[in-house]
Order: structure tokens, then C-alpha cells, then sequence
């Protein structure tokens, strides 16, 4: 419940006011047409509306830079073993990044002792802006432990990583809100297009890494 009203009041601060009255929210060109604002239960379902499908991807093997500077394969990074929270995001982003982060945030929170076994991920779409120090300060800002890890590196890797995924709209600021989870190397993707809870996504993983 807290999650969901933190997430609702961000939503509102960002431009959803009015309580009465159908409104749009907008994320960096993408408006998500709003039903009646008579009552919190609606918007509430407005702003949680999520659409869940199972996928299959192939990871790229490209080379990212992590917010400790230290430059990687993506494949490696996603299959050492742990189940993989991931989504994409742009440091100077105003409106849909920072709900995606800040539910991160309290995932880990709520994941407590067990978030360990997890490896979150967030990889830049905006990578000639943020560059690891950027990033290793966006981290902090959001308390992100040694689990949740954020990525960039060259504008080619980005793209090739976005495409991969199926997140590349031809600009930063068409981006839509999308998470992706999969329970270890080799098992299919669950993907999550819009404003997931964090215990939707707490909920999703432990189904996933339940499941044989």
C-alpha cells in the first residue's frame, strides 16, 4: 500500500491534478490517456495499469561501463547466476525515471536480506550525457546497494542493448516505462510495459524464481 501511494503522489506531483476530471499523464512525448479522476481507486488504476508478456531475447555481447567505471560484457553481467531486475533509464530524465528508480528503491528495501541473490540493473539511454561518475551519483541518490548496478558506455552498445530489449523508440524522450525479469540464464523473460509496483515486482519475481 505505501509503495503504491508513494508512487501515486510522485505521479501527481509530475502533473496529475484534478480530481475530477480526465486528464493525460506525459512522459517525454507519451501521453497515457486518463480515465475519470472521481477517486484515488482510479487513479490508482490509471497510473498502475501494467501490461505483462513473456519473451525471449538474445543479450548482446557488448562492452558497458559500470558506475564504478569498470567496463564489462553485458552477458556476463546478466548471467552470473543471480535472477536479473532490469530497466532502462536517462539520468536527467524528470518524469517516468524517476518513479522507475524510486520503485527500484523500494524493491531492494522490501527484497531486504534477499537482495543479494538479485542483480538489478539499469543501463543508460542516454549515454554520451551519463557517464559513469553521473550514474555513480544517480545511484546514491536512490541508495542503491551493491545489487543494483547502472550502466553505459558508447552510443553503438547503448542502441544495441535497447534494441535487443525491444526499448528503443529513436529518441530519449519517447521511452516508455518497461521492466524486464528473468529468473537465470537461459529462461524466458518476463517483460512489464508501464508503472509496475514495486510489490508487483516483487510479487513477479518470486513466481519466477518458483517456478522450474
Amino acid at each position: 500500500m505505501q509503495s503504491n501511494l508513494t508512487i501515486l503522489a510522485a505521479a501527481l506531483a509530475i502533473g496529475l491534478s484534478g480530481a475530477a476530471a480526465t486528464s493525460a499523464y506525459a512522459h517525454d512525448g507519451m501521453h497515457m490517456e486518463m480515465m475519470d479522476m472521481s477517486g484515488s481507486a482510479d487513479v490508482h488504476h490509471a497510473v498502475q495499469k501494467v501490461v505483462r508478456k513473456t519473451m525471449n531475447y538474445n543479450v548482446p555481447r557488448v562492452e558497458l561501463v559500470r558506475d564504478d567505471n569498470r567496463t564489462v560484457l553485458l552477458p556476463d553481467e546478466m548471467n552470473d547466476g543471480r535472477p536479473v531486475i532490469m530497466n532502462f533509464i536517462y539520468t536527467t530524465c524528470t518524469s517516468a525515471c524517476p518513479l522507475t528508480s524510486h520503485t527500484f528503491q523500494e524493491l531492494q528495501a522490501k527484497l531486504g536480506s534477499e537482495r543479494n541473490k538479485v542483480h538489478m540493473i539499469s543501463i543508460s539511454i542516454d549515454p554520451e550525457q551519463d557517464t559513469p561518475r553521473q550514474l555513480a551519483e544517480y545511484a546514491h541518490k536512490y541508495d542503491a546497494k551493491s545489487q543494483w548496478q547502472f550502466y553505459t558506455g558508447t552510443s553503438e552498445a547503448s542502441l544495441a542493448a535497447q534494441r535487443a530489449f525491444g526499448v528503443y523508440y529513436g529518441d530519449k524522450m519517447d521511452h516508455t516505462p518497461v521492466t524486464l525479469l528473468r529468473a537465470a540464464p537461459g529462461k524466458a523473460w518476463l517483460r512489464i510495459d508501464g508503472f509496475a509496483s514495486a510489490d508487483d515486482l516483487l510479487l513477479e519475481y518470486r513466481k519466477l524464481v518458483s517456478t522450474p
